[in-house]
């Protein structure tokens, strides 16, 4: 049976591996997922990633990031849009989570961005998650 949210699988699995303080974690290859994961690259949540290839479609594993003395750099990623009820904003209708401290990643026409670079080109899409 297949799976029915690639990307809330990767969310999840992201999330529980912050929480056990794992190292790295591995998540099924697609494009969003690498948009995703760029993103998060790009604001610092995550230390880097890379794809593996498996012979069928492929993995990335994610390297977390952490603080000076361990504590956990991302506390809270959040799916917003999900299969049973896609959520679509405007550039000017992106929130700004913690008052700009965290970030929302959106799926555009022009691929997966973060909401500042949608702001900064007044592009709007599918808000994918929140992440604080």
């Amino acid at each position: 049976m297949g799976m029915t949210d690639p990307i809330s699988d990767m969310l999840t699995r992201i999330r529980n591996a912050g929480r056990n303080r794992a190292k790295s974690v591995n998540c099924l290859n697609s494009k969003v997922c690498r948009g995703i994961a760029a993103i998060l690259r790009e604001e610092g949540y995550i230390e880097g990633f890379d794809v593996l290839e498996d012979g069928r479609q492929g993995q990335i594993r994610i390297r977390l990031r952490y603080g000076p003395r361990g504590e956990v750099i991302l506390n809270e990623i959040k799916r917003e849009s999900k299969p049973g009820c896609r959520r679509y904003v405007k550039a000017s209708e992106i929130t700004r989570p913690l008052g700009g401290m965290g970030i929302c990643i959106v799926s555009t026409s022009q691929g997966v961005k973060s909401d500042r670079s949608c702001r900064a080109e007044n592009i709007g899409g599918e808000l994918l998650a929140t992440v604080f």
